[in-house]
């Protein structure tokens, strides 16, 4: 512990100088600097992969009362595998700090990009804004609503493609009332929705159109749809919807920006409308999100940083070798700020079950797939994980059940099964989870029943 303190001293005062180490990461220069501390740039030793980190300070975070906010983005950006969404690959941590491991995405921000060069020609822009709504219609399907879309959280890859950053204020299910609305009024002032200003409720995926609808007005004009020094005067004209609109744009994009920055959001133009529009489908090729279930890079996170051994990268774990779980993770370092449950669905029915075995990795493996062969499903071998199909000629169900099992290391000498439902009915998820459990003769324990719980 004393190395996690001498490095967290170092990194805090030297800036993040050459060599510079943070578990398996060189850590370097500053990238930028936020509420809650900084992000810094950071190559993985092994790889030479490039990451930025964001290094929270957690006394920061409670003092601005700001802890569910971070909960907020780091349970959102689990959820989120886009090639245009700014990837979570690992959560680290120490007793006064939380480093979140992110894609690092060079080329700055959207922003930086219209105040320095102005506004992109049409076809450009078009292109963007393609990738905006790919990225934005996938967050809603996956029941994530941005709600503080502005060019300053787009951010530009060195191919020029864009991708969605900071997730502090987006909204799940979970948090919309019993009339189906959003409540919390939250956003940038030049992009925020007029059903927002009116504070009657509001429907996210409605309000975050309206927000690319303002991004694509500045990227092929150059400057802001609705502005005003004086905040009253500016939310009266967003209210109001009342946007000049260059001549010199095309008819097609005319129309499209008029359809989305109508004040009404019951006749608003929806995500799906946007993609069915002729000037947007222009040269239009949808992009395919990544494949998560075997694919997914699973998050890790420390109590200690050096002192406990990370989750390796999916591209460089040994297929045969279990990741490795800590304390952390399972129960969490504090009432005030525990992560255990980060990386979880909400829904109860989607929840992950874990026991404890002291038989190995390979053993436990061989057991599973040999007890699920025998019950009628398939199984599928990837990175030391196992993906438990149903077999459709010998059940009668149609749930389509689908389950990854995975083993981690606490110790040597111990190991945690986890299961978790990637699809299917949660009624025959639950007798195979209760039949593997008793085959294998193991109890689950207190400690563990507690990450079940949200």
């Amino acid at each position: 512990m004393v190395i996690v303190q001498q490095q967290e001293e170092e990194i805090r005062q030297g800036g993040g100088k050459k060599g510079m180490r943070l578990g398996k990461y060189e850590v370097g220069k500053t990238l930028g600097e936020g509420n809650f501390g900084k992000v810094k740039y950071a190559k993985h030793i092994d790889s030479g992969q490039s990451f930025a980190i964001k290094i929270l300070d957690k006394d920061r975070i409670i003092d601005l009362r700001s802890t569910d906010q971070i909960k907020r983005e780091i349970g959102t950006l689990k959820l989120l595998k886009h090639p245009n969404v700014v990837r979570l690959y690992e959560v680290l941590a120490s007793k006064s700090k939380i480093y979140m491991v992110l894609e690092y995405v060079n080329g700055g921000e959207l922003f930086d990009r219209i105040v320095s060069k102005g506004k992109l020609k049409e076809a450009q822009g078009r292109k963007l804004f393609q990738q905006l709504i790919d990225g934005v219609s996938y967050c809603h399907e996956k029941g994530v609503f941005h709600r503080d879309l502005k060019l300053e959280n787009v951010l530009i890859d060195s191919k020029g493609n864009i991708k969605i950053t900071d997730f502090g204020l987006s909204a799940l299910p979970q948090h919309f009332r019993d009339d189906g609305l959003l409540h919390t009024t939250c956003g940038s002032p030049n992009y925020v929705a007029p059903e927002i200003l009116s504070n009657r409720g509001y429907d996210g995926a409605t309000s975050d159109t309206w927000s690319c609808g303002v991004i694509l007005y500045v990227i092929l004009t150059g400057y802001l749809p609705f502005d005003d020094r004086n905040l009253a005067v500016l939310y009266q004209k967003i209210v109001k919807g009342d946007v000049h609109i260059p001549k010199w744009l095309s008819a097609g994009a005319k129309n499209l920006i008029k359809r989305i920055l109508d004040p009404n959001p019951h006749t608003r133009i929806t995500m799906e409308e946007i993609k069915e529009d002729k000037w947007f489908k222009e040269d239009y090729t949808p992009v395919n999100p990544d494949e998560e279930d075997l694919e997914d890079d699973p998050a890790s996170t420390d109590n200690q940083v050096l002192a406990v051994q990370e989750t390796p990268l999916d591209a460089q774990r040994d297929p045969e070798s279990p990741c490795v779980i800590n304390a952390f993770e399972l129960i969490g370092m504090s009432s005030c700020l525990d992560l255990s449950g980060f990386f979880e669905k909400e829904d109860v029915s989607e929840r992950k079950i874990r026991f404890t075995s002291s038989l190995s990795p390979k053993q436990l493996l061989e057991r599973i797939e040999n007890m699920v062969t025998q019950m009628g499903f398939h199984v599928q071998k990837k990175n030391g994980r196992l993906k438990v199909m149903q077999d459709h000629k010998s059940q009668k169900s149609t749930a389509n059940l689908s389950v990854v099992a995975e083993v981690f290391e606490i110790s040597p000498s111990l190991y945690v099964v986890e299961l978790r439902k990637s699809s299917g009915d949660s009624t025959v998820y639950r007798q195979l989870c209760n039949r593997i459990s008793s085959d294998l003769g193991v109890q689950r324990s207190q400690e563990l029943i507690a990450t079940d719980v949200y």
